[in-house]
C-alpha cells in the first residue's frame, strides 16, 4: 500500500492537540503592531482551533501528525 503525502505547509502550520482538534497560530501578529492594543496583541498569542470543514481538509493534509 502506498503512503499518504503529508502536505507541506500544512504540517507547518498546524498541530494536533491530545483530543484530536486542529491547532493554529492567529494570524495579524506579526507587523504594524503599533496600531494595535496590548490587550489585542495578548489574545493573538494564543493558539486557535479549527472547526468544522476546515477541520475536517486539514486532517486529511496531515494524516500522520
Amino acid at each position: 500500500m502506498i503512503k499518504m503525502k503529508s502536505h507541506s505547509g500544512a504540517k507547518k502550520r498546524f498541530n494536533v492537540s491530545g483530543c484530536g482538534k486542529i491547532k493554529r497560530k492567529k494570524a495579524f501578529a506579526r507587523h504594524i503592531l503599533t496600531k494595535k492594543s496590548s490587550n489585542r496583541m495578548r489574545k493573538l498569542r494564543k493558539a486557535g482551533t479549527l472547526d468544522g470543514m476546515a477541520n475536517r481538509t486539514i486532517k486529511s493534509m496531515i494524516p500522520y501528525k
